[in-house]
């Protein structure tokens, strides 16, 4: 084919690289995760994550300000209880911390989109994702009304999506039949389909103060080594009711989320964690390595792989750049 044929034509003018670009980044595909937490004056940082804090209402309200400024679609929040309990009771109070902010933002911004987190890990004074018996298993089929009780609570305080990230088996169809039998038939479910027990953790439980205080997450949690589970997973989501699949984490299971693109077809989230956003802010702290650059090009290999939501701590970084 050579000399005819010559790929590099196209690649020696920037204007004909855009034309021929095949997959971009834009404002619109970004979630940015915020974690309130209850009390006043408090912006705490989260050591493991430069840039991140654990924010009161009136902070919260300022980042989200921030965010809507930016044209940032859509927030994730996370909720930091004053109390914790064995059953996550605080998780599902008409007045707890995550309904007390969903009502705030709404009331203020009323066009951004609030996604909640669906768990009890942030709530549980033994920090697993659901309730646990007294030889310390996780129970499933006895968590699933909590959970579906804990996103009614936040739709009814205004939520505009629920996203349900516990790994229960039959959470999402619980789930569905609590807000359809209330009313809530247009309320959308982003499942945390595919989510694996990983390392790339670590800082996010920091940040939640959700860490199991005994044993790990991989009685519910997916092995790092499995792909065809994570077909079954979404598929049974799907069926379930659910109306986007997630994949969590994102960098080290590109893989997957190509696989579930291909397999449903459906809308796939991609969720850039913790541990891979406190990676890059590491190198870059030290010089290693361009940190724009590189989330770029992060961010860009999960839309190719298939992802179109990116849920990421960088949102506020790429929209202001994006913005430029």
């Amino acid at each position: 084919m050579f000399p005819t044929i010559r790929p590099r034509r196209i690649r020696q003018v920037e204007n004909f690289r855009k034309m021929v670009r095949e997959n971009h980044l834009q404002v619109n595909d970004l979630v940015y995760p915020l974690f309130v937490a209850e009390g006043t004056n408090i912006k705490k940082p989260v050591s493991s994550m430069p840039g991140v804090y654990q924010l009161c209402l009136d902070n919260l309200l300022r980042e989200v300000e921030e965010a809507a400024k930016l044209q940032i679609p859509a927030i994730l929040l996370f909720g930091i209880p004053k109390e914790k309990d064995t059953i996550g009771s605080q998780a599902y109070a008409e007045n707890g911390i995550v309904q007390q902010a969903v009502r705030a933002i709404k009331k203020e911004f009323p066009k951004i989109s609030v996604i909640t987190d669906v768990c009890l890990c942030e709530f549980t004074s033994h920090g697993h994702c659901g309730l646990i018996n007294d030889n310390g298993q996780v129970l499933n089929d006895a968590t699933l009304q909590l959970l579906a009780k804990t996103a009614l609570s936040h739709v009814e305080a205004g939520a505009d999506m629920v996203a349900p990230s516990d790994m229960m088996d039959g959470r999402v169809g619980e789930i569905r039949e609590a807000l359809d039998d209330n009313g809530f038939i247009d309320i959308p479910i982003m499942a945390y389909s595919a989510k694996y027990a990983s390392a790339f953790y670590g800082p996010f439980r920091e940040a939640a103060q959700s860490a199991p205080q005994f044993g790990d997450r991989r009685s519910y949690q997916m092995d790092c080594g499995n792909s065809n589970e994570a077909i079954r997973e979404t598929y049974l989501d799907i069926q379930e009711g659910a109306d986007i699949v997630m994949v969590k984490p994102a960098l080290s299971y590109l893989d997957i989320i190509r696989r579930v693109k291909d397999e449903f077809g459906y809308p796939v989230a991609a969720y850039n964690v913790s541990g891979e956003y406190s990676m890059v802010k590491a190198a870059s702290a030290q010089g290693w390595i361009d940190e724009e650059k590189i989330v770029n090009e992060m961010l860009v290999s999960m839309k190719r792989a298939g992802a179109d939501i990116i849920l990421t701590y960088f949102a506020k970084d790429v929209a202001k750049r994006l913005q430029k």
